[in-house]
C-alpha cells in the first residue's frame, strides 16, 4: 500500500517538472522572437520562378512591413506609368511621331479653294455666288498655287484660303486642260508662302507610304493616309485626252480633295489628287493623282507662257479601225503638215492611186526604241518628251523598216 503511494507521487512530480520546462522552453522562444529587429533576414523566399516538373511556379512577394509603407499623400502626384520602350516620349509611337511631324510641317503649304461663278435672279441680272470648292499647293514664293484645271473649269472668280485662315483673292495664271492642271496666283505676304518639296515619279514603289492633304467636302486642313496602290495608270482629262503614268493611292479621297499634293514619308510632292474611281461617287479606296513628272513639265510652261506646249511630229494620225482595216500594227500616219519635222525627215501619209483608191503610207511602229502598237502609244511617248526634243522614229513602209530623226515641235 505504501508502495503504490510513493509510485503516485513521483509520477505527480514528474509531470510538475515537464510543465514547468515547457513553459520555461516558451518563455524563452518568444523572448528571442522579441529580441529579433527582422526575423525575415534569416530567409528570404526565392525570388521568380520555382521549376516543379515543367511548370513554372512563381513564388509570392514577401509582404511588405507595415511600418515602413508610408500613407499617401493627397497633394502629391501619382507616378507616371512607365512608357513602353517602342514608344516616343510623348506616348505616341515613332510612325505616328512622324506622321504627325509631316502633317504639321507640310499643312501650311495647302491651301482652300472656293470658286465664284455667276447666277441669275429673277430680273436677270447676274450676280456672282459659291460654284464650287477643292485643294491647291503652293509651287513657289512668288504666290503661285497649282490645283486642277476642273476645279477652276468655268469659274469667273476664285478665293484662296491659307492655313491661318486668311483669304485672297486669286487670279489665273494659265491652264492645262489635257493634264488637269491650273496655276493660280495670290498676292499674300512671303512669309505665309511656303512651297512645297517636290520629288520624282521615277523613284516611286507600289507599296510605299503616300499621304493626302486637302478639303474633302469643304473639311479644309484634312490629312488621309495609305501607300501607293500602283503606277503607270490611264485616266481621261475634261478635254478627252489620256493623262499617263498616274499614281494610284488608296489613301481616301473625295469630292473637295481635288487639286491637293499626294505626299511620300519624305514630305515630297508625288502627284496631284485629281480623281476616284467609285461608283458611290466617295472614296472607294482607289484614287487617282496627276504625276509628279508631269507637273514638273507643264507647271513652269503655265507660269511662262499661260498654256501648256504639246511636243510633236506634225502629222495626224489615223483611228485603230483603220490600222485593223489594213492589218497593221502601230500609228498609221494619216497626213503630214506642210513644213514640220515630220515631213523634212521624209515621212508620208496617206496617198491615192489612179483608180482613187487610198494606199497607206508610213505607220510608226518605235520611237527611241520604245514599241508604238497604237496611237495612245505614240500619245504617251511623246507627252514625256519636250519641244526641241530629237527622237529616233522607226517607220514600217509597206513591210520595210526604217528609222528617221525628228526635232519636235510645239503643237497648237
Amino acid at each position: 500500500m505504501q508502495g503504490q503511494s510513493l509510485l503516485k507521487l513521483s509520477v505527480v512530480t514528474l509531470l510538475v517538472l515537464n510543465a514547468a520546462l515547457l513553459g520555461w522552453f516558451v518563455f524563452k522562444t518568444d523572448r528571442g522572437a522579441a529580441d529579433d529587429p527582422d526575423p525575415s533576414a534569416a530567409f528570404s523566399p526565392p525570388q521568380g520562378p520555382i521549376v516543379t516538373g515543367s511548370d513554372p511556379i512563381t513564388a509570392p512577394a514577401p509582404t511588405p512591413n507595415v511600418a515602413e509603407v508610408a500613407p499617401a499623400d493627397p497633394a502629391s502626384p501619382a507616378p507616371a506609368a512607365a512608357v513602353p520602350s517602342s514608344a516616343a516620349p510623348s506616348g505616341l509611337l515613332p510612325e505616328e511621331e512622324r506622321v504627325i511631324a509631316l502633317f504639321d510641317r507640310l499643312s501650311p503649304s495647302v491651301v482652300f479653294i472656293t470658286t465664284m461663278g455667276a447666277v441669275h435672279t429673277y430680273f436677270g441680272r447676274g450676280q456672282l455666288a459659291p460654284q464650287g470648292s477643292g485643294s491647291g499647293f503652293m509651287w513657289d514664293e512668288k504666290g503661285h498655287i497649282v490645283t486642277n484645271f476642273h476645279v477652276i473649269a468655268q469659274a469667273q472668280e476664285a478665293v484662296v484660303t491659307l492655313a491661318d485662315g486668311s483669304e485672297w483673292p486669286a487670279s489665273l495664271v494659265g491652264a492645262a486642260p489635257d493634264h488637269d492642271l491650273a496655276v493660280l496666283k495670290i498676292q499674300a505676304p512671303k512669309n505665309l508662302l511656303k512651297p512645297i518639296p517636290v520629288g520624282r515619279s521615277k523613284e516611286l514603289r507600289v507599296g510605299q507610304f503616300a499621304m493626302a492633304i486637302g478639303n474633302p467636302f469643304g473639311l479644309d486642313q484634312t490629312l488621309t493616309t495609305g501607300v501607293v496602290s500602283a503606277l503607270d495608270r490611264q485616266i481621261e482629262s475634261m478635254s478627252g485626252r489620256q493623262i499617263y503614268g498616274v499614281v494610284q493611292t488608296d489613301a481616301a479621297i473625295n469630292p473637295g480633295n481635288s487639286g491637293g499634293p499626294l505626299i511620300d514619308s519624305a514630305g515630297r510632292l508625288i502627284g496631284v489628287n485629281t480623281a476616284i474611281k467609285s461608283p458611290s461617287g466617295s472614296s472607294a479606296g482607289i484614287g487617282f493623282a496627276v504625276p509628279v513628272d508631269t507637273v514638273n513639265r507643264i507647271v513652269p510652261q503655265l507660269i511662262d507662257k499661260g498654256r501648256a506646249e504639246r511636243a510633236g511630229l506634225g502629222v495626224m494620225l489615223a483611228g485603230q479601225v483603220v490600222a485593223r482595216r489594213f492589218g497593221v500594227e502601230g500609228a498609221v500616219v494619216r497626213t503630214v503638215n506642210p513644213g514640220s519635222p515630220a515631213e523634212a525627215a521624209g515621212i508620208r501619209g496617206f496617198d491615192q492611186d489612179r483608180f482613187g483608191r487610198v494606199r497607206l503610207g508610213d505607220v510608226i511602229v518605235g520611237v527611241d526604241r520604245q514599241t508604238v502598237r497604237s496611237t495612245d502609244d505614240l500619245t504617251k511617248l511623246l507627252d514625256q518628251r519636250e519641244v526641241g526634243d530629237e527622237v529616233v522614229v522607226e517607220l514600217d513602209r509597206a513591210g520595210a523598216r526604217r528609222q528617221v530623226k525628228v526635232r519636235l515641235m510645239a503643237l497648237n
